[in-house]
């Protein structure tokens, strides 16, 4: 007969097992956004690429409201990485409640400054809208409430003196939805932070004609950093066939402070290891550069993120 000192040893050595085996699976989470953006292509990506190159990994990508609810996430520990423009970042870092943010989030974590964002104004050609301020009395999606984008597209009227306050109807919309709407008639404009060819708009343009509206340098002098100004090359979109002025802001990839420095140091390694697989999901991965990754950083950096700049000689 076997003794009960014997089993009880058993028991005690599986779990042990047990225990070894749950520390050796990494369980990452990439938090992204809706469908029809960039933040979720690209997420899906790394998340197959941290899935093939971490050793024990178990990934998935998880589609968000993106920068605004994937902070959140991240300061509850739901979620080990998450993609985030800058500005939605330093309000979650300040706590400011009118931007989402209840309390500061001072869980947060940096990994890297990634591509911008570029805010896409389109109106339909039949609207008649050729600048911002052209919107006022018109009907303008400006992304899901409370989102980066619907953050950016208050900064943005703002700055013109404007606030949703002059539109006739404001809608709160995802990118896809946005569209749909537009192709009915039923919205003038959409206001979309993406990166560029953001698969919405090419939709969108392939079905009606429409007018990149501008938003000139010296608007975007007014609304201040983290924004600056850029080109939208000609021929980004169909109909589109010269430049068109407009703002920028960069993303960031964030984590939180519970996450391993081994894990957080893997993360960042396999990121900048792998940026062609992420190029070929989208071409907004083209931007990201090692030597840019600290730009900005409005958060301290994960020590796991950090040893791994060190060992390539990146500083801020």
């Amino acid at each position: 007969m076997i003794s009960r000192r014997i089993l009880l040893g058993t028991a005690a050595a599986g779990s042990v097992l047990l225990a070894r085996g749950a520390r050796a699976a990494d369980y990452v989470t990439v938090l992204t956004g809706g469908t029809s953006g960039v933040y979720y292509p690209l997420g899906v990506a790394l998340a197959k690429t941290y899935g093939d190159n971490i050793e024990g990994a178990r990934t998935s990508a998880q589609s968000t409201k993106a920068s605004v609810e994937n902070l959140n996430l991240l300061q509850q520990g739901k979620g080990e990485i998450a993609f985030t423009l800058g500005d939605s970042l330093i309000d979650a870092w300040n706590g400011r409640e009118e931007a989402g943010f209840k309390q500061k989030l001072d869980q947060l974590r940096g990994i890297a400054a990634i591509y911008s964002n570029y805010i896409q104004v389109v109106a339909s050609k039949e609207s008649g809208i050729s600048s911002i301020a052209d919107l006022k009395g018109k009907r303008l999606s400006v992304g899901a409430p409370k989102s980066g984008t619907e953050l950016n597209a208050r900064a943005v009227l703002a700055a013109a003196g404007m606030s949703y306050d002059d539109l006739e109807k404001v809608e709160y919309l995802p990118f896809a939805e946005s569209v749909e709407l537009m192709k009915n008639r039923q919205l003038d404009a959409t206001l979309q932070s993406a990166g560029l060819g953001v698969a919405s708009i090419r939709d969108l343009a392939t079905s009606v004609p429409i007018t990149v509206v501008p938003i000139e340098a010296a608007l975007v002098e007014k609304i201040g950093q983290p924004f600056y100004a850029v080109t939208i090359p000609a021929a980004t979109y169909d109909g589109q066939d010269a430049d068109v002025a407009t703002a920028a802001v960069p993303n960031y990839l964030v984590s939180h402070a519970d996450v391993s420095d081994e894990l957080a140091y893997q993360m960042t390694a396999q990121l900048f290891g792998h940026l062609d697989e992420l190029a070929a999901a989208h071409a907004a991965a083209k931007a990201i550069k090692l030597e840019d990754a600290l730009n900005g950083m409005p958060v301290p950096l994960h020590p796991g993120a950090q040893k791994f700049y060190d060992e390539k000689g990146i500083k801020p």
